[in-house]
């Protein structure tokens, strides 16, 4: 695990959006697993900036998100479909049809993420996963439990997840409870993981995820396991 400190967010964007970038450059059909949350804001907009320079071409990249909202409509404003939209896709040469993320109106969870599964082993798996880490240490929607999910899952999300997640609907809006997620298996069958982490409330969490046990209870320790690890973070 290489573990890099940024000197504040702008520069962790910064580093983070070049080792994406260079993925692209080395191969420019790169399937990149992809983060939502207020961390890989700074990334993306990084990205956008590379690709209308020409340093970057997103003609055959293939995007495969980590989670959506179960109940959330893709046209929903806080649908991770409509994040993905605004933060990247729509500011890149992206083809639509290239980039994938969970169906959270899926009447059938159990089809739905075996179809999940299916479609990132169809591509060939994940060349680069992008993950950033809730302050409890879950990655996608895996949090706290008592074993690590294998595959893409239905799971309700934890308190505290639901709390950090809650700015971002207005006033009377729900925030929804269950989320599909890939699982502690998908993410890890990635052939590399980038992931970054953003201020001081993430001390605890990055702080167990370098340091370990590995332990479920912290669902980024595993990481430890995995053999290309790259963590940025500031504080």
């Amino acid at each position: 695990m290489k573990v890099i400190k940024a000197a504040n967010y702008v520069d962790l964007s910064k580093k983070a959006a070049a080792l994406i970038a260079a993925q692209i450059i080395r191969d420019p059909s790169s399937v990149l697993g992809l983060a939502t949350g207020s961390t890989p804001v700074g990334v993306y907009s990084e990205l956008a900036e590379l690709c209308g320079q020409g340093v970057i071409d997103f003609a055959c990249v293939t995007t495969v998100n980590l989670d959506e909202y179960c109940g959330l409509p893709a046209e929903h404003p806080q649908s991770y479909a409509q994040f993905m939209r605004q933060k990247l896709f729509d500011h890149v040469n992206i083809a639509k049809s290239n980039t994938h993320l969970p169906d959270g109106m899926a009447k059938d969870a159990e089809v739905e993420c075996l179809r999940y599964e299916r479609l990132i082993e169809g591509l060939g798996g994940i060349d680069l996963q992008l993950l950033g880490i809730g302050r409890n240490g879950h990655i996608g929607f895996n949090e706290p439990g008592e074993s690590f999910a294998p595959g893409t899952h239905q799971t309700g999300l934890a308190k505290d997840t639901l709390d950090a997640n809650s700015r971002f609907f207005g006033p009377g809006e729900k925030v929804p409870t269950q989320a599909f997620s890939m699982g502690i298996g998908t993410i890890m069958r990635a052939r590399s993981i980038l992931l970054i982490a953003s201020g001081s409330d993430k001390t605890w969490a990055l702080d167990k995820t370098i340091n370990g046990p590995v332990t479920p209870q912290v669902p980024a320790s595993v990481l430890q396991f995995h053999r290309d690890v790259t963590v940025i973070y500031c504080d």
